[in-house]
């Protein structure tokens, strides 16, 4: 099973790994039953998460039914505890949307909910990051989740986010560090080999590994950037139950005027 779902999401983009496998992946759910896992997005109970990861694949990571991973499963629970998203109807982009989340927030926020993408089928509007087909001051919240680490300039990009944001509304700008993490962001657009991409950048589609300067570049764009240790806060037992990575850091970027 973990060499087959790593051929999968090395070979094969996302969305359309995800536009493909939902059924599949819900027919090998079968062989997971039990209640030891809880996905907090479907809220689907497993003996344990599937593997997912393209070299060494995690363990106890991929939702069988919704396809969430570790890091949808965390800003679920963010967005759950600590903002209004779920409580009153909002102005959200999702930028190249995953498939866990999309009914779920169109559910919630109706007509003012909107994905965009420059390639995904998943995605309503057809737009590229570095200059988006939205006025001035439209959202309330952007999400943007590992989608930074393939964009040509990922500052300029977030300029456009901060562009598009209401004042005081915020993003969510998660993107991949690999160990070991440097200072300072490295890109080098003569990388153009995919296998050589994928050993220095983490992905063959990846342009940069991002460093500990990374709340610099999100300051740069002109957000407020936060480093925000919500998971730090989850108990032990709703960690190992949601399998979120209690090291991981939510990224925000701010919009204060």
């Amino acid at each position: 099973m973990k060499t087959l779902i790593q051929l999968l999401i090395r070979f094969v983009p996302r969305p359309w790994l995800q536009r493909l496998a939902g059924t599949s992946l819900k027919l090998v759910g079968l062989f997971y039953i039990g209640n030891r896992v809880a996905c907090p997005v479907c809220k689907s109970n497993f003996s344990k998460f599937m593997p997912y990861g393209r070299i060494n694949p995690r363990a106890n990571a991929l939702c069988p039914n919704c396809l969430s991973l570790e890091r949808h499963r965390l800003i679920w629970l963010y967005l759950q505890r600590e903002t209004s998203f779920f409580k009153n109807p909002m102005q959200v982009l999702h930028i190249a949307p995953e498939v866990c989340f999309m009914k779920r927030f169109e559910k919630q926020h109706g007509a003012g909910y909107i994905t965009a993408d420059i390639e995904s089928p998943l995605a309503k509007v057809k737009a590229d990051i570095h200059q988006l087909p939205f006025t001035d001051n439209s959202f309330d919240a952007v999400l943007c989740n590992h989608v930074l680490e393939h964009v040509a300039d990922d500052i300029k990009a977030m300029r456009e986010l901060k562009r598009v944001l209401k004042p005081g509304g915020w993003a969510i700008l998660q993107v991949p560090f690999f160990s070991p993490v440097p200072d300072v962001t490295f890109e080098d657009n003569s990388i153009t080999n995919k296998r050589e991409r994928e050993k220095i950048f983490g992905q063959d589609d990846h342009v940069r590994k991002y460093g500990n300067d990374y709340l610099q570049r999100i300051q740069a764009s002109g957000l407020v950037a936060e480093a925000n240790g919500f998971a730090q806060q989850l108990t032990p037992e709703l960690i190992q139950r949601h399998s979120v990575m209690p090291s991981e850091i939510l990224y925000i970027g701010r919009k204060m005027n």
